[in-house]
């Protein structure tokens, strides 16, 4: 797992500025999550994991989203471009690591 920006990077890997950034409940569900991901052989491995890891479509298509508290979700991608699976979408199983793009409030 990688992360798209070092400050990004910074916060995730700081308790301290986790909680200062995100609050106490927020914070939590961020190092659930990433420590889901880092954990997880394949993205495939995240579907039966809580969370709701899906697919975004639109503008953030090849992104993808994890729950945290809502309105905010933890953003990320494949960190390297996969070939496409079944369907022409997003082959889970071939997704081996992810980078993470960012944290968002999804009513912005």
């Amino acid at each position: 797992m990688s992360f798209e920006d070092a400050d990004l990077a910074r916060t995730c890997r700081n308790e301290r500025e986790l909680l200062k950034r995100h609050g106490q409940v927020r914070a939590k569900k961020i190092q659930q999550r990433l420590k889901a991901l880092g954990v997880a052989e394949t993205l495939a491995d995240m579907r039966s994991l809580p969370g709701r890891c899906h697919e975004l479509r639109g503008d953030r298509a090849g992104e993808l989203s994890l729950d945290l508290d809502h309105p905010y979700r933890l953003l990320f991608r494949p960190s390297v471009k996969p070939d496409p699976g079944p369907g022409g979408g997003l082959d889970w199983v071939t997704v081996a690591a992810v980078t993470i793009i960012g944290i968002v409030d999804t009513h912005e």
